[in-house]
């Protein structure tokens, strides 16, 4: 558009070259009438040529934005692209044009800009993350995302997590939505193996197989309240029947429920969240707490996060002395690998149990989880993680010993936990996926009873929607 100064300054050299021109050539009236015709029509062809122009159209531009005239909006505002170089506004319209365009390294060139001038843009943090997701650079999509959108009880893989928050990221910017959602559901059949150890096979459950059935329905909503604040909340059901009519069919439910905050490449979250357990008999175990959440994006490869969680675990009436308290910290690391492909997360956590009626007293409890997430093609990718807790209980009592046939000893409990597992995640049809999975659970402790191991494996059919 013509700065007013721009126009005016413009019109008076046009007006003293016509003076000029009047005053040397001598020829007659009518000439010198069809010369200064044509000197204001020349200026006339000047004020409205655009390379004349001083500032680029953006208004203009985001009303082609809003019609989707992704090339037109680019090609309006490719002129001006280095003299508006550190301009958060014109940068990020011309990343959004450039990423309609289907350019998506040059829109993640322009987003990076718009960022390093408007950090708090909740906009040019979720087009940033679109860019990303196009270029398949799914662990720098991720981290990008996360730093201004919060959903929960996503799916384990890094790609189907990108593809999601990408399609919130979508409806955010085309079409103006401010509550995002997704929802999923998911429904298999797998084998539960008790193995066999000290504490299974005192309890008589040693080796034991068991098929099962499983389903599992949820989803999650993200209001922006603008000023970068958000409310988010996720309802998540499971389910598992045994074909075993000895076995105790499972269901748990999850719920959560936060307010959150971005600012620059920082977002903190305080919110509660719980989970009921059923436990067999019409009894459930109820969890309920208080947490908080933040998170770092320290660069495009890496994102720092911390967090903490007061909470409080209730068994039923039957097993009250199993009813605890704990208050527990947590910091990780993300990194992007393999050009984004891949990531890999390291979360090491620590913390007390404590308002127990349990024999064996209150607890310290610390441990880490890794977790490596891969895509191996377009339709196919997969996960693989470990997580190891240790639990130090700080009441001696009397135990079996778990190295001593029968034998019991007064000893303080001491608990390691281990979980490993895997699985391979199949594209078939868009938003549908097989997933074949494998989950392997040890408990050790140096009281026999506390010694149990299982193996699980199973196959899911999967929507996200």
């Amino acid at each position: 558009m013509h700065s007013r100064r721009f126009d005016e300054g413009l019109e008076t050299r046009c007006h003293e070259a016509g003076e000029i021109l009047d005053s040397h050539v001598r020829v007659r009236r009518s000439s010198r009438s069809r010369l200064g015709m044509a000197t204001l029509a020349t200026c006339a062809v000047l004020l409205t040529c655009p390379a004349w122009a001083d500032e680029p159209d953006l208004a203009r531009a985001e009303q082609l934005l809003t019609e989707r005239r992704y090339q037109e909006a680019y090609d309006l505002l490719a002129p001006f692209g280095e003299a508006k170089a550190h301009s958060g506004t014109f940068n990020y319209l011309a990343g959004r044009a450039a990423l309609g365009a289907k350019q998506p390294e040059r829109a993640r060139m322009l987003l990076v800009r718009s960022l390093a001038a408007q950090p708090d843009s909740v906009a040019a943090h979720l087009a940033l993350g679109r860019a990303y997701f196009e270029l398949g650079m799914y662990a720098e999509a991720k981290i990008a995302f996360e730093t201004v959108l919060r959903f929960d009880n996503l799916p384990p893989d890094l790609k189907a997590q990108a593809r999601i928050y990408a399609r919130a990221a979508e409806s955010y910017l085309e079409e103006g939505d401010r509550l995002l959602w997704h929802g999923y559901a998911a429904t298999g059949i797998g084998q539960y193996r008790v193995n066999s150890t000290r504490g299974t096979n005192a309890l008589g459950g040693g080796d034991r197989r068991d098929t099962f059935y499983n389903a599992r329905v949820g989803g999650g909503l993200n209001y922006d309240l603008r000023n970068n604040y958000a409310l988010d909340t996720s309802l998540d059901y499971r389910f598992r029947y045994y074909d075993n009519p000895d076995s105790r069919n499972d269901s748990d439910l999850r719920w959560r429920a936060a307010g959150s905050r971005s600012f620059g490449e920082n977002n903190l979250a305080l919110g509660v969240r719980g989970r009921t357990s059923y436990r067999g008999n019409g009894n459930h175990r109820n969890d309920y707490g208080l947490f908080t959440d933040y998170r770092y994006r320290l660069d495009p490869d890496n994102q720092l996060t911390t967090g903490a969680e007061l909470r409080r675990r209730r068994y039923p009436s039957a097993l009250p002395d199993r009813s605890f308290s704990s208050a527990v910290a947590n910091i990780g690391w993300v990194h992007a690998l393999n050009g984004g492909e891949s990531s890999i997360s390291l979360v090491a956590h620590g913390g007390y149990n404590f308002a127990t009626s349990r024999p064996d007293g209150d607890s310290v409890v610390y441990g880490l989880t890794a977790t490596y997430d891969f895509t191996l093609t377009k339709t196919l990718g997969g996960f693989a993680f470990g997580w190891w807790e240790r639990d130090s209980f700080d009441a001696d009592r009397i135990h079996f010993h778990p190295d001593a046939l029968d034998q019991s000893v007064n000893l303080t409990r001491k608990d390691n936990l281990y979980e490993v597992g895997a699985g391979l995640v199949w594209e078939f049809a868009p938003r549908w996926t097989l997933r074949p999975e494998i989950l392997y659970i040890r408990d050790q402790s140096n009281a026999t009873a506390f010694n149990y191991s299982s193996t699980e494996a199973w196959i899911n059919v999967r929507t996200d929607f």
